[in-house]
């Protein structure tokens, strides 16, 4: 977990314009899943991915859905059709995404976020609800085991919240 966190961190610090989603976005809501990527929702823009790369560069970051595992590199030729980037990287899995399933694109993302502070910087995750409803749209196994620990941390916050009878 400690490596996905630094990679969270670097690429806030790198300037990329991101919101994590997925179970990381899950865990930093307080629900206890056990991760082992980082999934996040960029915008894809020549600019920022250049970033990303720029960031990523001393990580060694390779395209984990290929066969080879080929070092990543960027043309503007090949960054103007990607929709997602799924990449291996020393500090870790971090899948790039440009729309959330159940949410919407980069721009609807970034709406339904909130603000944390890391130790490198602030940086965005997707809102409590709009991650329940991006997790009951995948409907796998482990997203409805994420949107039973979402709702019920959602429930005890509202209940202690509520004002008390005295």
């Amino acid at each position: 977990m400690e490596k996905l966190k630094a990679l969270i961190e670097k690429l806030a610090a790198g300037g990329v314009e991101f919101v994590v989603v997925g179970g990381y976005a899950a865990v930093a809501h307080g629900a206890s899943l056990l991760t082992r990527d980082v999934d996040i929702c960029c915008r894809f823009s020549v600019e920022n991915l250049r970033r990303l790369v720029r960031t990523l560069d001393e990580f060694h970051p390779k395209h984990r859905m290929t066969p080879q595992k080929l070092p990543l590199e960027l043309t503007d030729e090949f960054a103007a059709r990607l929709k997602n980037l799924y990449l291996d990287t020393d500090l870790g899995v971090l899948d790039c995404l440009s729309e959330v399933l159940g949410v919407g694109d980069f721009d609807e993302v970034l709406r339904q976020s909130i603000e944390i502070n890391t130790p490198s910087g602030k940086c965005r995750v997707l809102s409590r609800d709009a991650l329940i409803r991006a997790k009951e749209t995948m409907g796998r196994t482990q997203d409805k085991l994420a949107v039973i620990q979402l709702k019920a941390i959602q429930e005890r916050l509202l209940a202690d919240a509520a004002p008390r009878d005295r």
